[in-house]
């Protein structure tokens, strides 16, 4: 039985992942802004196999009540074997370029709300000196593309930041994974026209995010090809790259 905590637990990949995860047995946490659908889950939950499951509404952006809810989970748990953090939003960059609240907004979301629970959940793992810390980056991190660079400003800021924590708590015993998804076909995608050939289920991603962490994989791209997609996005001449309208 494994202690799991799932921080924006209600994403379709958190979702999708947890799911998993509650066929084996483990005992979930599960924290996110909609109760509704925390509790709907739990139900769901538990029927698929959970040892038990708790639940805490959470405001990724209300950075002062995070210390207490990690505090909680922690204490009903005794140990996180597993901390995946996977929320997040998909704002409009042309509504980020006309404004600057926007911009600061899908910023604190994406960037700084994460970074603030790294450096919480670092310091509590790093005492307990064992378990995987994963985090869900995305593609749109490797270059700033002009169709989504504000998002991916945001995802490169969190891959960075957890790239150097790796370093960090390698030498106590705790894995950080970076979780980098290709596009996804869920709610947060939903009225996007993307390419359907490289759209995948969140059920694929999840069950890649359960075998990342067993292998103890530092980086995953999700599905695979998307490693070697990016790395053509990012070895594109800039000459070229600020042509195209990717």
């Amino acid at each position: 039985m494994q202690n799991i905590l799932i921080i924006g637990a209600t994403s379709a990949i958190a979702e999708a992942t947890a799911r998993i995860y509650a066929a084996e047995g483990a005992k979930l946490f599960l924290m996110a802004r909609n109760e509704g659908r925390l509790t709907a889950m739990a139900a769901d939950l538990k029927i698929r196999g959970a040892e038990s499951v708790t639940t805490a509404p959470f405001e990724a952006n209300a950075l002062d009540t995070h210390q207490e809810l990690l505090e909680r989970a922690h204490k009903a748990m005794g140990s996180f074997d597993i901390v995946i953090i996977a929320h997040g939003t998909l704002g409009s960059q042309k509504a980020a370029e006309s404004s600057v609240e926007e911009t600061m907004r899908e910023l604190h979301t994406n960037a700084i709300s994460t970074i603030a629970l790294l450096t919480r959940l670092a310091n509590m793992m790093e005492k307990q000196q064992h378990g995987t810390l994963a985090v869900i980056s995305s593609v749109a991190g490797d270059r700033g593309r002009p169709s989504n660079y504000v998002y991916g400003t945001a995802k490169a800021a969190v891959t960075t930041f957890s790239e150097g924590l790796r370093a960090r708590l390698f030498k106590k015993g705790v894995h950080v994974l970076t979780i980098k998804p290709g596009m996804v076909d869920s709610p947060m995608t939903a009225g996007i026209e993307l390419p359907g050939m490289l759209l995948a289920k969140s059920e694929q991603v999840a069950q890649d995010i359960v075998k990342g962490i067993e292998k103890g994989k530092d980086v995953l791209y999700t599905p695979w090809y998307w490693k070697f997609v990016m790395i053509g996005v990012i070895h594109l001449p800039g000459k070229v790259f600020k042509k195209t309208a990717l």
